[in-house]
């Protein structure tokens, strides 16, 4: 097998500013794409505003309404007008992202964090381009970064930018923390997009609120070898968040049994609690593209 070397990069592209902007320019180009090409108005039509709001009066038309007729502007002009109202689409969009040492993982086509950011750049630009606000919350077992919601462009590639670089000091998860701080701050209804691999436990009591408050969606990234290990013999792993160390034999099948079938009943008790409290739940693989299974998640919500 023959090997090439490859020409060496000059030395001022590798500088850590230019990795930076090399990648986030990565994900906007594929982002963008994404949004353009595949999900026009899939988006707006599965995410709706905060309701009516009033617009303007207008003449009385056979078919109108009498309970929308503006009596105070029908005595004044002397003939029938009615309110005119048009939805309050402007919505308000944040991303609750663990960023904990788990996220580190992967042996597909890219880390679970980096699946985690390109799927948030993805919902970003949808939400700019319909002129909605971009917030963001990453979290570990501590609070580790609030961006405020803004819109534009510029806000968003910031955003991306945090998602991919930002520097974590905690290592372990608190999806509670993040929840609870989430509610602190933010006042108004908001479209919430919770994404984590969910590595935690007892937050389901925080999940109903926040869900009573704001419409909030769980979005679970996962690696296929976290539910099936390839058969390399015996293998060394260190938990990421507690450092634990545990020797496994990936060949014994009665292991690999056993810890399918425990991943099985925790993922069947996390997608039965999130339909007894009505949050909305995807699950993002790292190991393929994530179009459709965006695409179709859209499309049941709009259905309802």
């Amino acid at each position: 097998m023959l090997f090439f070397k490859k020409k060496p990069e000059p030395a001022e592209s590798r500088t850590p500013e230019a990795e930076v902007l090399r990648k986030v320019k990565q994900i906007h180009i594929r982002s963008r794409r994404m949004v353009d090409d595949v999900m026009a108005g899939e988006y707006q039509s599965a995410f709706k505003g905060r309701g009516m709001e009033f617009d303007t009066v207008r003449e009385y038309q056979e078919g109108d309404e009498e309970r929308m007729i503006d009596w105070n502007v029908t005595a004044r002009l002397g003939h029938p007008y009615v309110k005119s109202y048009v939805e309050e689409r402007e919505l308000t969009v944040i991303f609750l992202v663990d960023i904990s040492a788990s996220g580190q993982f992967g042996t597909q086509k890219q880390l679970k964090k980096e699946t985690a950011a390109e799927l948030c750049a993805v919902l970003a630009f949808n939400a700019i381009k319909k002129n909605d606000r971009v917030g963001l919350i990453l979290f570990s077992d501590r609070i580790e970064l609030f961006v405020p919601p803004q819109k534009g462009r510029t806000h968003v590639l910031r955003v991306i930018r945090e998602l991919l670089f930002f520097k974590p000091t905690g290592k372990g998860t608190s999806i509670n923390t993040a929840l609870e701080y989430f509610n602190r701050v933010i006042k108004k209804r908001a479209v919430a997009f919770l994404v984590s691999d969910f590595i935690d436990r007892d937050y389901y009591r925080n999940l109903n609120l926040t869900n009573k408050k704001h419409d909030l969606v769980a979005i679970e990234i996962f690696d296929l070898r976290e539910d099936c290990l390839p058969d390399l013999g015996l293998i060394t792993f260190s938990d990421p968040e507690t450092h634990e160390l545990i020797v496994i034999d990936s060949g014994d099948n009665a292991w690999n049994k056993a810890h399918q079938a425990k991943l099985f009943e925790l993922r069947k008790e996390r997608e039965s609690t999130f339909r007894k409290y009505g949050v909305d739940y995807l699950r993002i693989n790292t190991h393929q593209e994530f179009e459709k299974d965006l695409m179709v998640f859209f499309k049941k919500r709009r259905q309802r």
